[in-house]
């Protein structure tokens, strides 16, 4: 007997039990990892920790901690496990079943003629929901390859069907509440009640899929299952026997391809079908009475009859209710409000059932779920030998995610997409396009002048619009480059990767490798990467991720980085912009650490997570994204930057007495400006100008950019206003202050507003802090410009240096202390005391009645 953690690498062994407590235990069993499954163990991250494994034909990850909980036996090669190839004979493509065939027609309820049919959009992740969402309703939401691109349901309208309304919902594994976005399918399923649902699974690991699919047949709803990525399996070999699977499962089964738009025809047909006649699935139960001598069934069906009165009252179908109330669901316990005699009455029938099947109830469940599974897809899928999607993708992961390549290929891979954005593609198109907006500025100033315009009237159209929102515009290509490489590294599957790289790096600042993900989306903006955190199943996790996801710098502050480095630093530039984002992100880790220290204190959740196949971009995907970000950009610019613009504008051009003024300094913009400037003297840049910009920059980093222009007039007159130095601080406090007002209204959304207050405001002290400390730096030490940076770089190395020496040390006593008494201290480097936050205790404490 041994654990999965010390299972080598190439070898299979058999699960025999599996430990642990609360949702993350029933994750693994959710997931597959149950007794009597076979798991591969795959490779170690580069670190040693986490690893990933193989069960049910797919990779997954999990720390080494949790991996020790797992134990096995009956070590084997890995290959031993393969497939006969003798085996493998081509199974004749079957036609699609009828409508209704499979239905009792005497329990149909058809709707009435011309009522709005309202369908749930349900899967896996990674399944292609989103792509097939995007082909029902010609939506344009964005496809990605990693867990949690869907962090919200969306809706739309199918085309050609005007009655028909579909909703996209986050991906899962299964209906238990793991994640918030479990959450949000769960209670839009339970509360909603849609008229049908889609159930899209991925055709080339149907063991995996099935087990959601077998949680959504006992919600007694309409449902039609899309068998996706067809294509895939029919390429590689395989088959699968679509009106066998019917016949099973009892629901219309549906080949289609959601990237080429193949069967989506047919889908939506069989769809509206079912849903308007009410046509639920024909088998909702799975356990048989002759297996295991009957002990689950017996114990499913003995507590649909002792809560069917209360499953009606909350409207929860009661063999879904029996299920999870098997299982352990303390949510769904609470939702049927059983009274104290009923709760002891379940507890001797599932101890019953737990006594005769040798099984704690939750991994009985699930291995009566997996055995009705295997029984289907043994009748019914011919798997071929080995994709070339996987095949391919364990090629490149021998790299991208080796022990000795897997870092320097990451540093490598985002090296290359700062130097191909700011030096080579996205500078290049920048460039030109400021001189095509340039040549259209000087036209228009000369016919305004030609034509004798108003002089107030030119100082507003030239000043005012060309030089203010140009100057922002301008920037557009730079950030249409970085959404471009950053969509293929997400799209292709890369990003999931580095969460598993990343793990064990962000464990030691108190996150996990899921939120790596955000934190890069944040590179992009730091909207949608607010959103993405709810794909973390922690709310500590979470609320940790929000905090600290500002540091990473927006592509809204690019035009601001371009603009100063062109102007001040034009040999430096590279150093000065590599430096700035480093130093983000070197910012956010010493934050991080006092936020572990005092307002998250503990351990980062267990790291779980799938890791797909590597696909290659779909360039729609890729040109929707960029089409997005691109429209969203121009957007601001021409609304909310526009309208900065002109107040600044009006505000530099007039006193209190709307009098026009020869000097701006004389105007109410510099008066106003006036009373915060010096709170900012210290850092080097006290000038009221510089003060109004940043305050615009509230609104829209753009407008810093702008109202520069607008206010100095030229980038003459901005470098003599500045030194330097000076504009190293300014950057760094640009870097680092007050996220835009977007961004404080996302955390609001996410968080509540007393946390988005405290994120405005803490961000603005550091900021200042920080800005003051390059500015002391440089003026102590008397250093030039790249210097300064390099030593302020440096500073921030020193300081991470010191916070892990210092975390070494006292991770070092803690085990001394301990004396090697607990398991964790041989293996994983720290003490095996340390407690893991059940995610389903977290959740539940905020909120108990998330159904």
């Amino acid at each position: 007997m041994t654990t999965l953690d010390n299972l080598p690498i190439d070898k299979t062994a058999t699960v025999t039990a599996v430990g642990g407590e609360g949702s993350l235990r029933q994750h693994f069993l959710d997931m597959g990892i149950i007794p009597s499954a076979a798991v591969t163990m795959v490779k170690h991250a580069p670190m040693g920790d986490p690893v990933e494994v193989r069960v049910h034909g797919y990779e997954l990850t999990l720390r080494v901690g949790d991996a020790r909980k797992i134990a096995v036996d009956d070590v084997r090669d890995a290959s031993e496990e393969r497939d006969d190839p003798q085996a493998r004979k081509p199974v004749p493509h079957p036609g699609l079943g009828e409508g209704g065939r499979f239905h009792d027609k005497d329990e149909e309820n058809p709707l009435p003629e011309g009522e709005t049919v309202l369908f749930a959009l349900v899967g896996n992740q990674n399944c292609g929901k989103t792509t097939l969402f995007n082909q029902l309703t010609g939506s344009n939401q964005h496809v990605g390859n990693f867990p949690g691109v869907t962090v919200d349901r969306k809706d739309g309208v199918v085309r050609g069907h005007s009655e028909a309304l579909v909703t996209d919902l986050p991906g899962i594994y299964s209906m238990s509440p793991y994640s918030s976005e479990e959450l949000v399918t769960r209670r839009f399923l339970l509360d909603e009640r849609p008229r049908g649902i889609i159930n899209i699974v991925d055709a080339t690991n149907v063991e995996r899929n099935l087990y959601l699919t077998m949680q959504l047949m006992e919600l007694g709803m309409p449902m039609v299952l899309a068998l996706n990525m067809m294509d895939e399996v029919e390429g590689n070999g395989g088959t699968i026997d679509v009106n066998e699977m019917e016949k099973l499962l009892g629901i219309p089964v549906v080949p289609i391809s959601a990237v080429k738009n193949e069967g989506i025809a047919e889908l939506v047909d069989h769809a509206l079908h079912v849903a308007r006649f009410q046509e639920p699935p024909v088998r909702q139960d799975f356990c048989a009475p002759d297996e295991h001598d009957g002990a689950v069934h017996r114990c499913l069906h003995s507590i649909m009859a002792l809560i069917e009165d209360h499953a009606e009252r909350a409207g929860i179908p009661a063999r879904f209710a029996a299920s999870k109330l098997a299982e352990g669901d303390a949510l769904v316990s609470e939702r049927l409000d059983l009274d104290q005699n009923e709760k002891d009455a379940l507890e001797h029938i599932v101890c019953q059932m737990e006594a005769e099947r040798g099984l704690d109830r939750a991994a009985a469940i699930a291995d009566m779920r997996f055995s009705f599974i295997g029984k289907v897809c043994s009748r019914t899928v011919v798997k071929p030998k080995e994709s070339r999607e996987h095949a391919r993708s364990m090629a490149l992961d021998r790299v991208l995610t080796g022990p000795l390549t897997a870092i320097p290929a990451f540093v490598g891979i985002m090296a290359l997409v700062f130097w191909l954005t700011f030096n080579v593609v996205g500078a290049w198109l920048s460039e030109a396009l400021d001189a095509g907006i340039g040549a259209l500025t000087d036209a228009v100033a000369g016919a305004l002048a030609a034509a004798q315009v108003n002089e107030v009237l030119q100082s507003l159209v030239i000043d005012g619009v060309f030089n203010g929102v140009g100057s922002v515009v301008g920037f557009l290509p730079i950030i249409v480059t970085l959404f471009f490489f950053l969509s293929l590294l997400e799209d292709s599957g890369y990003m999931a990767r580095v969460a598993f790289v990343m793990d064990k790096l962000l464990r030691r600042i108190g996150l996990s490798g899921r939120s790596i993900v955000p934190m890069l989306v944040g590179f992009g903006c730091t909207v949608p990467a607010v959103m993405a955190s709810r794909t973390l199943p922690s709310e500590r996790d979470r609320k940790m991720t929000i905090m600290l996801t500002p540091f990473m710098s927006c592509s809204a502050k690019l035009p601001i980085y371009a603009f100063f480095t062109a102007a001040f630093f034009p040999s430096d530039g590279a150093v000065v912009m590599v430096g700035l984002y480093f130093g983000g992100i070197a910012a956010g880790v010493i934050v991080a650490l006092l936020m572990r220290r005092t307002m998250f204190s503990g351990e980062a959740v267990p790291f779980v997570m799938e890791l797909p196949n590597y696909r290659m971009p779909s360039p729609r995907s890729v040109g929707q994204l960029l089409w997005e970000k691109a429209k969203d950009f121009l957007e601001r610019a021409f609304t909310v930057i526009f309208l900065a613009t002109i107040v600044i504008w009006f505000m530099q051009t007039f006193d209190f007495g709307l009098n026009v003024v020869a000097d701006s300094a004389d105007s109410m913009l510099a008066v106003v400006a006036g009373w915060i400037a010096p709170l900012f003297a210290p850092l080097g840049f006290g000038d009221w100008r510089v003060s109004t910009a940043l305050v615009t920059g509230v609104m829209a980093k753009e407008s810093v950019v702008s109202t520069l222009s607008i206010l100095f007039g030229s980038t003459e007159s901005l470098v003599a206003a500045l030194t330097p130095l000076a504009a190293l601080s300014l950057l760094v406090f640009c870097l680092l202050y007050t996220p835009c007002i977007a961004a404080i209204a996302s955390v609001r959304r996410e968080l509540g507003g007393t946390w988005a207050l405290g994120m405005a405001f803490g961000q603005l002290g550091v900021a200042w802090i920080a800005a003051f400390g390059v500015r002391g730096v440089g003026l102590a030490l008397g250093m030039g410009t790249a210097s300064a940076a390099s030593a302020a770089v440096a500073a921030a190395v020193v300081v991470l240096v010191a916070f892990a020496v210092r975390r070494v040390r006292r991770r070092g006593g803690a085990a001394a202390a301990c004396d090697g008494a607990c398991a964790g201290c041989a293996s994983a480097g720290s003490c095996g005391r340390i407690e893991v936050v059940d995610a389903q205790a977290d959740e539940a404490a905020g909120d108990t009645t998330r159904l």
